[in-house]
């Protein structure tokens, strides 16, 4: 690295001798012996695991402590086949195109010359945006409710939730809500 540059970042590499250096020209890396000693924690078997990883070694090594007899599956769902997702309601891209569809209608429609004074181009803008209003209305109010089943299916699916007990809620994936 020559004289002058201004330095912006430095990183260094754990267990090997490597360091990095980024700078206004670019990035370098220098070499420094002896830095990259393996002193790893001993209490860790991986320390570059994943958090994933982390999980999954916990699970095993819980399921290794359980008796293999107290270990059981649920009858009534072995050999069966999940049911096929119902296709029957309009996907959202189908429902956003009948919508512009019907916005686009009412906008090329054109609207009845009427008396001296009532034919203003504000009246005439404010009664096309009012009629664009009522062509969303009946699509906004079918996104709404199927909002609100959404969630209150998923308000009866966490109340159907069994309680764990305390050492096992730590294994239980966080949801936005909670």
């Amino acid at each position: 690295m020559a004289k002058g540059y201004r330095t912006k970042k430095v990183l260094f590499r754990p267990y090997e001798d490597v360091l990095g250096i980024g700078h206004s020209m670019g990035w370098s890396s220098i070499l420094i012996p002896g830095s990259g000693e393996p002193n790893f924690d001993s209490f860790v078997a991986n320390p570059f695991e994943t958090p994933k990883q982390h999980r999954e070694k916990e699970v095993r090594s819980l399921l290794e402590k359980l008796p293999p007899e107290s270990i059981m599956l649920d009858p009534s769902k072995i050999g069966t086949i999940k049911p096929p997702r119902k296709k029957d309601k309009p996907r959202k891209e189908e429902r956003e195109d009948e919508l512009e569809e019907a916005v686009d209608a009412v906008k090329n429609s054109t609207l009845k010359k009427k008396t001296k004074g009532r034919n203003k181009p504000s009246k005439v803008a404010a009664k096309k945006q009012q009629l664009v209003e009522s062509a969303k209305r009946p699509f906004l109010e079918m996104n709404r409710k199927e909002e609100e089943e959404l969630s209150q299916k998923k308000r009866q699916r966490i109340a159907e939730q069994p309680e764990l007990p305390k050492s096992l809620q730590r294994f239980v994936r966080k949801t936005a809500d909670s």
